[in-house]
């Protein structure tokens, strides 16, 4: 066929018209550029002169677990991100609930939840003079920890971890723990919740802010399009302060964070748009997270994954090899089911634990996802 003949001419490339020894991109392209010495040490110099005193600064290989040799071109905190990047934990995000099970078309998965707080924090980081870098690989790695079928997976697993299964914690203890990353990275990723302890990182702070700030815009945005809630239901206190879309909202949120660090010195928001976003998180609360459709997907999503746990101690030759431990059974299997993207998990439903299709959430069996 002619399009693919005309791709097939592209695999070597275009020769420069110089003669010079260059491969190209394109045949017509006029595009230049005057190197610089952009090597690790010298972007760590630039950084160390740019960043706002407080900011973390990259050095060398980074403060990790295992020392290894420095990276020729990336810093510590940009190797982290592109490790992350290429991980399976977060390749599966693509597959895990955000706020509803087997997500349509233009709803979140926990992967654009991602990109979203990552978008969200970088923006607040280059506005306060805090490491980018840093800040993006705890954005994009901060919920590889969490199950499938949302919060919920957490309530099921809680029975088996005698320390309780929180997803930050997991994520940078066990989910990323092979990826060696820095100390600062995954002590991020470990306490961006707000119910944890404090980071250790100005930038893991801000992706504390900027996580809840992309989830509240995002679910009610999410929420609006499914026809759960309408915009007009939006408290006052919210709809006046910041807005009723999604971008009215972000923009907001940002730029106060962004002002209030600039004036205070501390990652935090000023007392009013703070007010709004509380408002729009218990509104979200309660027309969202809890409405009895949501509990009873919740009740379904524990019950499937806590017999999953228990199926496989009770036959732990059918996970695999990697995951059978003889000293913690337990915490195996709960890795291995965490690890579990949504379709997964239900199609081990019903194979495993004999569940029919209509015992499943709506949208998982039922030729809706």
């Amino acid at each position: 066929m002619p399009r693919a003949q005309a791709w097939a001419a592209t695999h070597s490339g275009h020769p420069a018209p110089s003669g010079a020894d260059v491969v190209r991109a394109h045949r017509d392209t006029d595009a230049h550029l005057q190197a610089r010495d952009l090597t690790r040490q010298a972007r760590e110099e630039r950084e160390d002169a740019l960043l706002a005193p407080g900011a973390t600064r990259a050095r060398g290989a980074g403060n990790r677990a295992i020392e290894e040799e420095p990276d020729s071109e990336r810093t510590c905190f940009e190797r982290d991100r592109d490790r992350i990047i290429h991980s399976t934990a977060f390749r599966r995000l693509a597959g895990k609930t955000q706020v509803v099970v087997a997500p349509r078309d233009h709803q979140r998965t926990r992967l654009t939840h991602a990109l979203e707080v990552s978008q969200v924090a970088t923006s607040i980081a280059r506005g306060v003079g805090a490491n980018v870098s840093l800040t993006e690989a705890i954005a994009i790695g901060h919920d590889c920890g969490h199950g499938p079928g949302g919060h919920a997976s957490e309530d099921a697993f809680d029975a088996f971890i005698p320390e309780g299964y929180d997803h930050g914690p997991w994520g940078a203890d066990v989910v990323l723990s092979g990826l060696n990353l820095c100390a600062e990275t995954l002590d991020g990723i470990r306490n961006h919740s707000w119910s944890r302890p404090a980071p250790m990182t100005v930038e893991g702070e801000i992706v504390s802010w900027a996580d809840r700030i992309a989830y509240c815009a995002h679910d009610l945005e999410d929420a609006v399009h499914a026809g759960i809630v309408h915009l007009d239901d939006l408290p006052g206190l919210v709809a006046e302060r910041v807005g009723r879309t999604r971008g009215q909202q972000l923009g907001r949120f940002i730029r106060a964070v962004i002002a209030t660090t600039q004036q205070t010195g501390q990652v935090g928001m000023d007392a009013d748009t703070a007010g709004a976003l509380a408002a729009l998180r218990a509104f979200n609360y309660e027309r969202i997270y809890t409405r009895p459709e949501s509990l009873a997907q919740s009740h379904v999503v524990v019950e499937v994954l806590h017999g999953l746990v228990g199926a496989y101690l009770a036959r732990p030759e059918l996970m695999p090899a990697e995951y059978r431990s003889e000293q913690d059974p337990v915490r195996g299997a709960v890795t291995y089911v965490g690890g579990m993207t949504d379709r997964f998990a239900f199609d081990q439903a019903e194979l495993v634990l004999g569940w029919g299709p209509d015992r499943l959430p709506e949208g998982i069996g039922r030729g809706l996802g």
